[in-house]
């Protein structure tokens, strides 16, 4: 059985690309523990705009 209050484990959050500033992807992270430093740095993701892999950062809405 769930726990029920208290903090979500995870979250949904946006990726956006750190040289156009597109949302361009929307993923859930582990937020339990606190956020490791890897996923704070961001993601190698495709940008469709500039057709390239970039750098996404965090972004809450």
């Amino acid at each position: 059985m769930a726990k029920k209050g208290g903090a979500p484990a995870r979250e949904y959050v946006w990726l956006q690309c750190t040289e156009t500033g597109d949302l361009n992807y929307r993923t859930e992270i582990r937020t339990k523990g606190g956020i490791s430093e890897r996923v704070k740095e961001g993601f190698k993701r495709y940008c469709p705009r500039l057709r390239r892999h970039t750098l996404h950062k965090i972004k809450r809405k």
